[in-house]
Formats: C-alpha cells, sequence, structure tokens
C-alpha cells in the first residue's frame, strides 16, 4: 500500500512537472549547470548528468555501507535487500561463470547496482535518467567488451578465436560461419548499450507524453492518470529487469573468455 502511495505521489510530481516542459524530449537533454569550462581548449565542464552519476556512487555506498554494518541475525529492511541482491547476483555470476569465475562477481554487482540506481534514481520526477543516453551505456558495455576480449587472449592465447566457430561444425561451413559469428561477436557492445539506453528512453517519453494529455485535458485527465499509475509501476520493473539483464549478458561474455568454442 505504501509503494502504491509513492506511485501516486510521483506521478503528481511528474504531471506537475510536464506542465512546464517544452517537450517530452527535454528531460534527456545535457546541461551545464555551473557553465562552460575549458582547460586547453578542452571542455570539461561539470554536467546533470555527470553530477547524477556523483550522486548514485555516494548513495550506493552509503546504502552498502549502511546496510552491512549491523549484521543482525533478524535482518532490517535494508540488511535484507542488501542481502538479496548479494545472493541473486552472486548466485547468477556463479551459475554462468562457474566457481572459477566467481572473482569476478564484484564486477558483476557493482555493474548491477550501479545500473539499477541509475534507472530507479531516473524514474523521480526533475532527476536525470543516466541511462537514457548510449553514450554512457556504450562506454560501460565496451569496457565489457574489451575487458572480455583481452581476458579471452590472456587465458587462451589464439586459441581464444575458436570462439568464432563453434564445437561439432562441420569445416565446410567455416567461410560461412566464421564471418556471422565475428559480426554477432562485434555487435555486442553495441546491442548492449542500445537495449539499456532504448528501454529507458522509450518508458520515460511515454510517461512524460500521457502526463501531458493529463495536464491538457483537465479534470478528464483521470484516464491518462492511471494509465501513468500502471505505466510507472511497469517502468519500475522495466528498470529492475533491464539492470539484471545487463549483469546476465555480461556474466555471458565473461563465459566466453573462459569457455570458447563451446
Amino acid at each position: 500500500m505504501t509503494y502504491f502511495k509513492n506511485i501516486l505521489l510521483l506521478c503528481t510530481i511528474f504531471i506537475g512537472n510536464t506542465a512546464h516542459a517544452a517537450s517530452p524530449l527535454k528531460q534527456f537533454e545535457i546541461t551545464r549547470p555551473f557553465g562552460t569550462m575549458e582547460i586547453a581548449g578542452i571542455d570539461i565542464s561539470i554536467t546533470n548528468s555527470s553530477i547524477m552519476m556523483i550522486i548514485i556512487l555516494i548513495l550506493l555506498n552509503a546504502f552498502l555501507i549502511i546496510a552491512t554494518k549491523k549484521k543482525a541475525v533478524i535482518p532490517s529492511k535494508l540488511q535484507s535487500v542488501a542481502e538479496m541482491s548479494y545472493e541473486m547476483i552472486y548466485n547468477t555470476t556463479k551459475d554462468n561463470l562457474g566457481k572459477e569465475g566467481a572473482k569476478f562477481f564484484p564486477l558483476v554487482y557493482s555493474l548491477f547496482m550501479f545500473i539499477l540506481l541509475c534507472n530507479m534514481l531516473g524514474l523521480i520526477p526533475y532527476s536525470f535518467t543516466v541511462t537514457s543516453h548510449i553514450i554512457i551505456t556504450f562506454a560501460i558495455a565496451f569496457g565489457i567488451f574489451l575487458f572480455a576480449t583481452i581476458l579471452g587472449f590472456v587465458l587462451h592465447g589464439f586459441k581464444y578465436l575458436r570462439l568464432f566457430l563453434p564445437a561439432g561444425v562441420p569445416i565446410f561451413l567455416a567461410p560461412l560461419l566464421v564471418p556471422i559469428e565475428i559480426v554477432s561477436y562485434i555487435s555486442r557492445p553495441i546491442s548492449l548499450a542500445v537495449r539499456l539506453a532504448a528501454n529507458m528512453m522509450a518508458g520515460h517519453t511515454m510517461i512524460k507524453v500521457f502526463a501531458g494529455f493529463v495536464v491538457a485535458l483537465g479534470i478528464f485527465g483521470i484516464a491518462p492518470f492511471i494509465f501513468i499509475v500502471l505505466l510507472y509501476i511497469l517502468e519500475t520493473l522495466i528498470a529492475f529487469l533491464q539492470a539484471y539483464v545487463f549483469a546476465v549478458l555480461t556474466c555471458l561474455y565473461l563465459s566466453d573468455s573462459f569457455h570458447p568454442g563451446h
């Protein structure tokens, strides 16, 4: 019940924000709150995106420190959330990478929590959704792709190239399959980045558009308002699922580094 009341409050604030917004896409605009700053012709301005990421990192660290400070037998709500998220991602990492890959759990868990918090805080009116910008999601995705590729060559040398010709495939199919596998491999960071950014942008834009209908219709805007409430609940679920999908795909890409050609 408390969750539903919070959703109603967020929707009401969101509609109030929409009344002053020029466009549904204005919420994704990069701004420089402190003006433009340059050093040797290089723009080092602090943007709303960078401020939001700093806030998210501070909140994430504060949450984990407070949640794990008092390790009680009967856990508090914060401790329960921290333990559930820890166990869920640890099991996901272990299932995909095995015991030898469990050492990469901190990387996967950090990615999951950071993206989850970016997605969730972006649902708060007047905030900024960092993961709606493909430059951010691509930077994260390309970093994972590069790390997994380097790890594969470190562990297996040039035998890592077996990844492009799966085991058991007849050799005469190699000229056809190898180019397809190479294109598929190179497109990994692109698909990973676009999936996250597109989902966040599409959902937020829809909420903004329907909020505009509520403002325009006035007293007759009850139907769009109900739809916004339902859409907000759906967006909360999508925000979690997209963070989890990102973590799972990271595990799968790292798994290829351990077991190429499988």
